[in-house]
């Protein structure tokens, strides 16, 4: 299927992988249009039939006021509809292809690919291992591995994993190579873990990691004379 967009606001083409992602981002297109709600709770199909046949019996202006509501609660579901559509591979839009409703949709996908409470807790205990495993590696770029595990750190976020500001620092500081221990030592002994922000960390190392650069590179040209 073609891309959807909202706007400025656009959905990667769900392919089956990182369904979590794909779920937020079109959330966050959702609630551009007014249409969040409609998609989650959706609508009653038997209240809006009985609405028209009520209708049939008021005064004509309420008729057509009734009337009026109806298409347009069908219209946004058909928009948000279009929508899910849109953000889907050929392959996943089969699945999806017989509903009729936005909310029927969702659910659809999200029962297939968000998973049931117990398969989310066990992707959560992996993540929460390998992000107490993870180490940068001695020929491994800073910026490669700060990628690497912010990446880990935004998965556990949807699964619901909410790391404080300072466990994250610590992880930093310790899992780094031993060329690092001198400025990780500064950092631990100037500035109070619990206040310093993350980026900070971040941009200081990414500072150290340029002066050693540069420390590497005079001493090959030192050796190459």
């Amino acid at each position: 299927m073609a891309g959807s967009s909202g706007g400025e606001l656009r959905a990667p083409i769900f392919n089956g992988e990182n369904y979590d992602f794909w779920s937020i981002r079109m959330k966050t297109i959702f609630k551009s249009h007014g249409l969040w709600d409609l998609v989650i709770k959706g609508f009653d199909g038997t209240d809006l039939k009985k609405s028209d046949e009520s209708d049939d019996k008021k005064k004509e202006t309420e008729e057509s006021s009734g009337k009026g509501m109806v298409a347009e609660v069908l219209m946004k579901d058909a928009k948000a509809l279009g929508l899910i559509q849109g953000a889907v591979s050929e392959g996943i839009f089969p699945r999806i292809s017989h509903e009729e409703t936005s909310k029927g949709a969702w659910s659809i996908l999200q029962q297939e690919f968000h998973g049931d409470k117990q398969v989310r807790s066990v992707k959560l205990q992996g993540l929460r291992r390998e992000f107490e495993y993870t180490r940068m590696k001695d020929d491994e770029s800073l910026t490669s591995y700060v990628t690497k595990l912010f990446d880990l750190i935004n998965q556990m976020r949807s699964y619901g994993e909410e790391l404080p500001k300072e466990r994250i620092v610590q992880k930093l500081l310790i899992s780094l190579p031993s060329a690092y221990d001198s400025i990780c030592s500064v950092i631990e002994h100037s500035r109070d873990l619990n206040e310093i922000e993350v980026q900070e960390v971040v941009a200081s190392l990414k500072s150290f990691e340029l002066r050693l650069d540069r420390h590497s590179r005079k001493q090959n040209r030192e050796g190459i004379c």
